[in-house]
């Protein structure tokens, strides 16, 4: 009875719950109605599908109240009977957790797990599921199976906020759905004085290697990291910190901050579109970046008569030489589109992107090439990483920037910038600069309080 009735479909199983609560009922009152009741409906003679008008007997009040043995045992099995269909219900799942190792597969993951390929199947034929494809070494699955060991529903933490849900419907088909957390974002501040580097500094400020290469990409801009730190510069920082339930889950974007490099302050507004700007609305992204490889060392500085490290002759070095580590990233100054990628003997790897009619870069001595000739480029993106290619004494990158054809200085040269905010919107972001603006000054004045008071 109990095997039947786990293969029954859920609505066929709410009506026999139905039924059996009446003759729960029926089994209370007297024992010659009872014996009525169960010859004349029965939970065996039901018609599945079928809805039943059951007439209950009125109660003779002078009639015994103790039911018969028979109504005790009936009593005993639609209980039983009862608690199977309750063990079907999707509220009392099994679960488990399982945690992604190193080249583990769903395949793997549900043999694991005692799961069959047919299940693994239903389930890839849910809209979401090839989210599942992302799944990392750390990460965890949480499994519910129902009583009887099949996979009722599975989820996956798509994010600290976002978690994916896999749920099977009463006909064994899987349909997916996502759920979003609520985030409280709150801000947090740092500030820091430079003493030996930018990246000590920032680590010392308590910001995260994220929040630090953001802040230098944020100011690439105006300020070459490579060039222009002194000691003694300074930067401020107010960034969004997220928590769920009260719990601290992440820190998330920059929402303003200030950069006092050699005397020079650049200020910089998150707009709601998601740019940067200058207090006066101009954008803070020109088109090119200053350096194309982060925090390494100038070994030689453009210099049209320098002496040739390696021939002993003057020749014009129309570059910057960055010593780095071979395999460093190096990314594209700008937007562009490569127009040479290749190797000679004196160059080694190297790597020519044309931007627009006017400007083009260069980048020499590569350990290795990642676009091709013909490929469009975006700002930042990786090209190569450094090397020793070429005649060259060391791992460097050589890097050029020609405007209409001439080389100029790439610490120097005037760089286009990118569009403004249009007028119309400067009264509403004027407001968020002050506002901005205000809680950095208050959150300074505060660390410098605590600071006195130490």
């Amino acid at each position: 009875m109990t095997q039947f009735i786990y293969r029954l479909p859920r609505q066929h199983k709410v009506v026999i719950s139905l039924v059996l609560a009446a003759l729960l009922l029926l089994a209370l009152l007297p024992s010659e109605q009872a014996s009525a009741s169960r010859n004349t409906t029965s939970a065996e003679a039901l018609e599945l599908g079928k809805r039943y008008s059951l007439k209950l007997p009125e109660v003779d009040p002078t009639a015994p109240s103790q039911p018969s043995t028979d109504a005790v045992v009936e009593q005993a099995e639609v209980a039983a009977q009862l608690q199977v269909l309750a063990n079907e219900s999707p509220d009392e799942l099994q679960w488990q957790s399982y945690q992604v190792r190193s080249g583990d597969s769903m395949a793997r993951i549900f043999s694991r797990l005692g799961l069959t390929p047919q299940q693994l199947y239903r389930v890839t034929q849910a809209e979401d599921a090839a989210l599942l494809q992302r799944i990392h070494p750390g990460d965890r699955l949480n499994i519910g199976l129902t009583a009887d060991g099949e996979l009722g529903q599975l989820s996956y933490d798509l994010s600290d906020v976002e978690t994916l849900f896999i749920t099977a419907d009463e006909d064994g088909r899987f349909a997916s759905s996502r759920e979003l957390k609520e985030v409280e974002i709150r801000y947090g501040f740092a500030d820091a004085t430079i003493s030996s580097s930018f990246w000590n500094a920032g680590v010392q400020a308590g910001l995260t290697q994220s929040q630090i290469m953001n802040l230098a990409e944020l100011f690439g801009w105006d300020v070459d990291f490579v060039m222009d730190i002194r000691p003694g510069d300074n930067f401020s920082v107010l960034f969004e910190q997220r928590f769920i339930d009260g719990e601290y889950v992440g820190s998330g974007r920059i929402v303003a901050a200030e950069f006092v490099n050699q005397g020079d302050s650049f200020k910089a507004i998150r707009h709601d579109n998601g740019n940067y700007y200058k207090p006066d609305g101009s954008n803070m992204r020109q088109a090119f970046i200053r350096a194309p490889v982060a925090f390494n060392r100038v070994s030689s500085d453009f210099n049209p008569r320098r002496v040739h490290p390696v021939t002993g002759q003057v020749r014009a070095h129309n570059g910057i030489d960055y010593a780095a580590a071979t395999g460093t990233p190096v990314m594209a100054a700008g937007d562009g589109r490569v127009v040479q990628s290749g190797f000679s003997d004196l160059n080694g790897n190297y790597i020519f992107i044309q931007h627009g009619e006017r400007y083009m870069t260069k980048y020499l001595h590569l350990h290795r090439r990642d676009v091709q000739r013909g490929a469009r480029v975006r700002q930042g993106q990786r090209i190569g990483t450094v090397g020793a290619t070429g005649r060259v004494t060391g791992p460097h990158l050589h890097y050029e920037f020609l405007v209409d054809g001439v080389h100029r200085n790439p610490r120097t040269v005037e760089l286009p910038a990118a569009e403004s905010l249009p007028k119309g919107e400067m009264p509403a972001f004027n407001m968020m600069v002050q506002q901005r603006l205000a809680q950095i000054q208050s959150h300074r004045e505060q660390q410098l309080a605590m600071r006195s008071g130490d």
